[in-house]
């Protein structure tokens, strides 16, 4: 902490300088100032064995207690203490402390001759020296050592503001206080000592919310002063907005997670405060222009470390938000939330697992290349499905499973996969009427299955009502005017979800239907870009290499539209223009498009 030496700014003894004086010093500190209760009396009425039990519990104090919070004992009065800590958690870790640790010296004691404390604790500038410190606030904790109850502690404003409400202790507001020889009310709180979180208290019963938690606690300074600290803030402040984008799972606020800014803290602790089942933070430094980054992401229940890295970025892009490294960390963590899940299911029964690493691991299974992995993606929906009827996640992505079966060319009963989807959507639906990626499913299923347009809109609109940023309901409205031709109304929604989108593995989805929206405005280059990038995200996505092949062929690149037809027909020998023109939602209602894009197939070379 930050010193200053006075000696030159204020009025000075005349021994200042001498050899072996102790120089003065302005610091901030954390002062505790104990004071015994009723001392006169107990002294009058048991002064032998008062004096006896406090000179032992003091030497407990300044041997045992003090050392473990890095405090110092500055005097040791008769009847009370003057303590100074570096930090405010420090000092009130221990203010608990010391009133626990008085327990065992009235055992066995009359109730007359017990020695009870109160304690004041303030947070403010003192004026220092290696024997003792002076000033207002150590008369301002002394008096609000006096203003408590035995066995209390009293806080100043200043100290309740560095500390952390249900984390540090639990705080009631006394409002302002008139204090003896003090000029204006103090605003003072009583502060109890939180319940600590244990590894053996039992677990919080499934929510029907069985989406993880995810904590991103502000980054650290490695080196430098406590300016630099607002580096860690704004990090933070990028990741939690990339992050919060996902609907896979929850991200704690900033406010909340900064009460674990800048101190050290277990992962049982983030549990039992925060609920959360990961965190990311880390550690940054500085280096001329260049901020150098290593973030991590840890399993809160295992303490396994998921992901880090080592990462260098330009500070002034780190400071006005445009770092491509806040990108590069979330992807990250995404992809390595989704694959933990997956490692997960592969290595442990399913009823084993907890329900969000289910859920991720069938979000994750479902937009896999392999059809194995995506037909593993259903047992363990249905998993969920059984244990949490009423939850609506497991019934929303039960439902865009079957539309993918579908899509894929993997149905052997497009009909009935129809039917369980639309009742997987309505299940989804009625279990949460407000989860917009609920009513994003049941819109999924109306356009690509029933192709009920109308409904679908319906849909999409109540989703965009409850939730203007869900991504995947202004996809699927963008493609649901790229279905029927409308590409200016398609093309702008579909860019807008892209900006919104999930991380990995969700990216090739909203790319390939992004690619047909760019078709329906005629931007065929974006077009074949979008679905070049998708496939190489996710090779055996069927109506992506039908959406590159018709961008090809319209655009006079028919030579690789063929190309591209033929590697779809490795996937799906089948395939015709045909089944084509029975599959594309968009044939009934807009047919003069439909069969462009199906001219555009057979100019490509796929058969009749």
């Amino acid at each position: 902490m930050k010193e200053t030496s006075v000696g030159s700014s204020m009025t000075t003894d005349s021994r200042e300088g001498e050899p072996g004086w102790p120089q003065l010093h302005r610091v901030r500190r954390a002062i505790v100032v104990v004071d015994m209760v009723e001392s006169v009396r107990l002294m009058q009425q048991h002064e032998d064995d008062v004096i006896d039990r406090w000179r032992r519990f003091v030497h407990e104090v300044r041997t045992q207690v003090l050392p473990q919070h890095g405090g110092r004992l500055v005097k040791s009065l008769g009847d009370g203490m003057l303590l100074e800590f570096q930090n405010m958690r420090s000092a009130m870790a221990a203010g608990f402390e010391v009133q626990s640790r008085v327990g065992p010296y009235n055992e066995q004691i009359p109730a007359d001759a017990r020695i009870l404390l109160r304690l004041g604790v303030h947070a403010g500038d003192v004026v220092s020296d290696s024997l003792d410190i002076y000033g207002a606030g150590v008369n301002l904790a002394a008096r609000l050592a006096g203003a408590g109850s035995a066995g209390g502690i009293v806080v100043s404003a200043e100290a309740r503001d560095e500390l952390a409400d249900g984390l540090d202790a639990q705080f009631e507001d006394l409002g302002d206080l008139y204090l003896k020889h003090v000029a204006q009310p103090v605003r003072a709180f009583t502060a109890r000592a939180a319940r600590a979180p244990s590894r053996e208290d039992p677990p919080m019963p499934p929510a029907e919310d069985l989406r993880p938690v995810l904590v991103i606690i502000p980054f650290q300074c490695r080196r430098g002063d406590d300016a630099q600290h607002v580096l860690g803030d704004l990090i933070v402040d990028e990741l939690t907005a990339l992050l919060s984008r996902v609907s896979e799972w929850r991200v704690i606020s900033k406010l909340s997670a900064s009460a674990f800014a800048r101190r050290e803290f277990r992962m049982h602790e983030l549990q039992a405060t925060l609920k959360a089942d990961y965190v990311a933070y880390g550690a940054y430094s500085l280096d001329g222009d260049r901020v150098r980054l290593q973030p991590q992401l840890v399993d809160c229940h295992s303490g396994e470390v998921l992901w880090a890295d080592a990462l260098t970025e330009d500070q002034r892009a780190v400071l006005n938000g445009s770092a491509e490294v806040f990108t590069t960390i979330s992807h990250a963590i995404a992809s390595a939330l989704f694959g933990h899940g997956m490692r997960r299911v592969a290595a442990l029964p399913l009823p084993r697992l907890d329900s969000h690493a289910l859920l991720l691991a069938s979000v994750a299974l479902m937009h896999r290349a392999r059809r194995s992995e995506f037909e593993s993606a259903r047992e363990v929906i249905e998993h969920l499905q059984e244990r949490h009827p009423r939850a609506p996640q497991p019934h929303a992505w039960r439902a865009k499973w079957h539309v993918l079966r579908v899509v894929q060319g993997w149905s052997q009963d497009t009909v009935r996969d129809g039917d369980e989807a639309l009742t997987a959507g309505n299940r989804a639906a009625d279990s949460d009427s407000s989860s917009s990626l609920a009513l994003s499913m049941q819109g999924l299923v109306q356009a690509y299955l029933k192709h009920d347009f109308d409904a679908a809109a319906d849909c999409y609109d109540e989703a965009l009502a409850l939730n203007p940023n869900e991504s995947l309901a202004l996809l699927l409205k963008g493609v649901l005017h790229a279905f029927l031709g409308e590409g200016g109304q398609a093309y702008p929604l579909t860019q807008h979800s892209l900006t919104l989108s999930p991380l990995d593995p969700m990216r090739y989805f909203y790319l390939s239907l992004s690619a047909a929206a760019a078709i329906s405005a005629r931007r065929y280059d974006e077009a074949i870009d979008l679905a070049t990038r998708s496939l190489m995200a996710n090779r055996t996505h069927l109506s992506t290499y039908r959406s590159l092949a018709i961008a090809q062929s319209l655009s006079g690149r028919v030579d690789e539209a063929r190309s591209t037809v033929q590697e779809l027909l490795c996937y799906e020998p089948g395939f015709t223009v045909s089944r084509f023109l029975q599959r594309y939602p968009g044939t009934a209602l807009a047919p003069a498009y439909a069969h462009q894009l199906a001219d555009a197939l057979a100019q490509a070379g796929l058969p009749r």
